[in-house]
Order: C-alpha cells, then sequence, then structure tokens
C-alpha cells in the first residue's frame, strides 16, 4: 500500500511542484511516528474503481493541536473530496478533545503561491497564523570559516564520544534536554521526547557525521545542527542540495556567536560530502534573530510558506 501511496504522491507533486517528493522509505518513516495511530490519524479515499484519489493524515501533538496534511488527486479537484477530508481531520480532532477533555487547534500549511489552496482553506474556515521563508544558498561559493567561542568544542554524533550504548542513551538525553531549552520560547513550541528523536534518527537518510553539537569545557551541550541529505531527491531533481534540518543555540549560550559558527559548520559539511547547495525553512518572525544570521552568509528566500489554524 505504501507504494500505492507514494505513486499518489508523486502524481501530485508532477502538478503542484511543491518541491515535496515522498519515496516509500519516507513513507515507512512517517507513519511509524510515536504520535501517528496509523488505524485513526490516516485516512484513504478511492472511487469505485478502487483508485487511491485522496489521502488525509494528523500528527497529534500532546499540547494539543494537530498538524494536518492532506492531497486529492488532480483529475478529481474541485469535486468535494477536498471538504470531505477536512470534515474528517476535523472530527477526528474533535474526537482527540472528548477522550482528553481538552480544546484543540487544526493546523495546516501551504505555500502562499498556491492560490486554490488558499480559497479552499479560507472557505472552510482556517485563517493564517504564521508565515515560513525557505531560504538556500550555493555551496559553490566560498564559505566564511567557522569561529567558536573559547571554551566550545564542536563533536559529530560519530565521533566516537557517544558510540557506546551508556553514552549513546545520555548523547540523546542531554540532546533533547539542550533542544527543548532552546526552543521553549518560539511559537508553537512541543517538548521533544526521548523516543521522538530515537525515530528521527532512524531515518534511512540519517547520518551521524552530520549531526553536530557543540560542547562547553564541562561538556554541557550548548548549540547545534544538524543536516539531512536526501539521495532520491537529488537523482530525481538531478541535484546536490542537503538541508539543514535543525539549528540552535541553548538559552544562556545566546550572542556568543555560536549560532553562526554551528551553522558554517553543517554547512561545511555539506560541501565536504560532495552538495552543492544548502537549503533551510526559518519562522518569518523568529525572535532570535535567525534571518538575519542566515541572510548574513548569504541565505536568500526562495519561497513562503503559510500555516493556518482553525480552532475546534
Amino acid at each position: 500500500m505504501r507504494s500505492t501511496i507514494a505513486e499518489f504522491f508523486q502524481v501530485c507533486e508532477a502538478v503542484d511542484r511543491l518541491d515535496e517528493w515522498v519515496s516509500v522509505s519516507d513513507l515507512r518513516q512517517e507513519f511509524n511516528a510515536p504520535d501517528i495511530d496509523k488505524e485513526r490519524d490516516i485516512r484513504l479515499w478511492e472511487n469505485a474503481d478502487g483508485k487511491l484519489i485522496g489521502f488525509g493524515k494528523l500528527s497529534i501533538q500532546e499540547a494539543v493541536d494537530g498538524y494536518f496534511s492532506f492531497r486529492v488527486h488532480p483529475t478529481v479537484r474541485g469535486e468535494g473530496i477536498e471538504q470531505e477530508i477536512i470534515t474528517w481531520g476535523e472530527a477526528r480532532m474533535e474526537e482527540v478533545a472528548r477522550d482528553r477533555g481538552v480544546s484543540v487547534k487544526l493546523r495546516t500549511a501551504t505555500r502562499d503561491d498556491k492560490t486554490e489552496r488558499i480559497a479552499l482553506l479560507e472557505s472552510c474556515g482556517f485563517t493564517p497564523k504564521r508565515y515560513f521563508f525557505n531560504m538556500e544558498r550555493s555551496l559553490a561559493d566560498p564559505l566564511p570559516k567557522p569561529e567558536f567561542p573559547i571554551g566550545f568544542t564542536l563533536k559529530s554524533h560519530s565521533s566516537g564520544q557517544f558510540s557506546v550504548k551508556q553514552e549513546q542513551r545520555k548523547f540523546l538525553e542531554a540532546w533533547v534536554e539542550m533542544y527543548n531549552e532552546t526552543f521553549i520560547d518560539h511559537w508553537n513550541f512541543h517538548e521533544l521526547k526521548v523516543e521522538k528523536l530515537e525515530h528521527k534518527m532512524s531515518h534511512p537518510d540519517y547520518r551521524q557525521d552530520l549531526d553536530l553539537v557543540a560542547l562547553t569545557a564541562d561538556g554541557t551541550f550548548a548549540a547545534f545542527c544538524i543536516c539531512f541529505i536526501h539521495p532520491e531527491d537529488n537523482q530525481r531533481k538531478g541535484t546536490r542540495e542537503g538541508r539543514i534540518a535543525d539549528l540552535g543555540t541553548r538559552r544562556g549560550f545566546r550572542e556568543r556567536g555560536l549560532g553562526k559558527a554551528m551553522l558554517l559548520s553543517g554547512m561545511e559539511c555539506l560541501q565536504a560530502v560532495g552538495m552543492d547547495k544548502a537549503i533551510l525553512g526559518v519562522d518569518a518572525e523568529n525572535s532570535s534573530g535567525a534571518n538575519r544570521l542566515y541572510e548574513s552568509v548569504g541565505f536568500r528566500k526562495v519561497n513562503t510558506k503559510i500555516i493556518y489554524g482553525k480552532e475546534l
């Protein structure tokens, strides 16, 4: 079934051009996420011939809100399937509200140039909540050298320091603590748990050598940068690009240049393994100055993603 869904996504991508190619391995990883109930949080729509024409999925956070993604086959758009999928998503979140005795929110994303999707969401009561910039930077151009403040050391997960199982567990716990301390004051923050980090690291494309952390002299995790390379995407598009997936500096260690040093270190890693472009996404209203940081090392905005939301 995953191969059928992947083919369906690829048909949609050929029309929508969202740069969101989905492979079977991507779906396997996504469907096995700790916050997914495969029986209740994923729904398929088929026509009379058994052909897949619609897909909906919810990632339900403990906070409680649901991140809602859905696709409709290009040949049946505008025939009411979209509204059916949205109604299902709302009903599922209302079920969660009853089970947990809380109010819930439904969120979904679209690009700012997708006028039909925007019109659909707004007709169903969704409103814009936040804007994110997708940015890129050529790695063919020279990179400034990372400059770390005195007393900080750069380590990768593959350095050997965290290879023993007991040390690996300590690494995960320390990384999660650092991540939560970093993003707790950011918009729509959800606490990361060790099992979610383990799931992320189980992705076939995860590479320990692209998982970087800055340590203080006493071993405190102060800043991080994780890069991802998706070989299937690059092969399909004929590109060599890598993503800066997660970048942050823990509260109490900011304003020292750690963020810039970690970003440049990640870019150096991507460059060293043959990538010629780095991409990333950033909150347009980021309060920590991330936008200025990215622009200062040559990133430019490519497009804008809008997060739409609806209170239920």
